[in-house]
């Protein structure tokens, strides 16, 4: 779950990570009383879960003469189509340098990967495209408690020393929070020292419990729906609906649409031994998002049962067409219900995604 820059500094500071002085509001009002607090510079950050918010007028420049009216303006907005409930106001920083490090996990590795630059501020994808050495690199077994010197020191590089406190204060935070990513850009020098001017912290979504958070806030309705029922759900962006059970068949299944020319609207795994409740329960969440014409229902019965899976079916009572192909456990009962109710049964599971794709176009 990604965490608001407000929430992520926040934690940042409890590990001793420098951040400039600032305050949330939720109105112009809230500004106006504490705009003292500031300075007679400061900066309006709109708190949305979305990157490039100043390309697209989310961070803006004031003082106390224009504050007031600034804030009032951005909580007004949408920002890449998401609204502004809340602003971090926070002092103007006479920045000397920028700097950009962050640390992440490195999949193909199971490693912490660890990036340095001197040129903070940017897109960092955009700069380790057109300039792969300005970037620095590393990669850290998990197991390690701190970021040993040596490797501090490569990369940072001519950096100020002072940044080595921050990169290990940084893993600490990436490890101890359970983070897919932690990163500070701009990561800045100042007359009065290092500050991280922005915050961003991503959260593993198998640790929210751990971590003492109760809603994942990056999940819509239908995904927090099919985490009710502990399917294994994702939303894409298609118009052919997939159920299957297991994640190696319902990729598969997502492939083949693909391969045939189609797009899946999302990915559903209801998982084995799916009993008629469980599998209405999938199907009624599939069709309930209105992209979805079609729904490709593909389940292989060993512990699951055909016939369970067909009255699940049925009594999911939706209309959009639903095409399916089920084999092994009581096939025979589960083709007999389906028939009887006018479904699609189909062979095998080539036929059935060919049918789902031939009915969209």
């Amino acid at each position: 779950m990604k965490l608001l820059e407000h929430e992520a500094r926040k934690i940042f500071g409890e590990y001793g990570i420098p951040v400039p002085k600032g305050f949330v509001i939720c109105s112009p009002g809230e500004l106006e009383s504490r705009m003292g607090e500031l300075g007679t510079r400061f900066v309006l950050k709109a708190q949305v879960e979305v990157g490039g918010r100043g390309k697209s007028g989310g961070i803006l420049m004031a003082d106390p003469s224009s504050g007031k009216q600034m804030a009032e303006e951005l909580l007004q907005k949408e920002i890449k189509g998401v609204p502004v409930r809340e602003i971090l106001a926070v002092e103007y920083l006479e920045i000397q340098q920028e700097y950009y490090m962050s640390i992440a996990i490195d999949r193909s590795t199971k490693q912490a990967l660890i990036l340095f630059t001197d040129q903070g501020g940017v897109d960092i994808e955009t700069l380790a495209k057109e300039q792969p050495g300005a970037v620095r690199k590393a990669s850290l077994p998990l197991l390690m408690r701190d970021i040993p010197p040596f490797m501090v020191r490569d990369l940072l590089g001519k950096a100020p020393k002072e940044l080595a406190k921050v990169m290990n204060q940084l893993y600490r935070v990436f490890c101890e929070r359970d983070a897919l990513l932690a990163e500070i850009n701009p990561l800045v020098t100042t007359p009065t020292g290092v500050f991280a001017a922005d915050a961003k912290l991503i959260i593993d979504d198998n640790a929210l419990s751990r971590q003492g958070i109760t809603l994942n806030r990056d999940l819509t309705e239908r995904e927090r729906e099919a985490e009710k029922h502990g399917f294994s759900y994702v939303e894409l962006e298609g118009d052919i609906g997939v159920i299957g059970n297991g994640a190696g068949l319902t990729m598969a299944t997502l492939d083949l649409i693909e391969y045939y020319d189609g797009k899946a609207a999302n990915f559903l795994d209801v998982g084995g031994g799916a009993d008629q409740e469980r599998v209405m329960h999938a199907v009624r969440l599939v069709a309930a998002d209105p992209t979805v014409q079609v729904i490709v229902v593909n389940l292989l019965g060993g512990i699951t049962r055909c016939d369970e899976v067909a009255r699940g079916i049925i009594s999911a009572g939706i209309s959009q067409q639903v095409i399916v192909r089920l084999a092994g456990t009581n096939e025979a009962e589960g083709r007999q219900i389906l028939d009887g109710s006018g479904y699609r049964m189909m062979e095998s599971m080539e036929q059935a995604v060919k049918a789902a794709v031939e009915a969209v176009k």
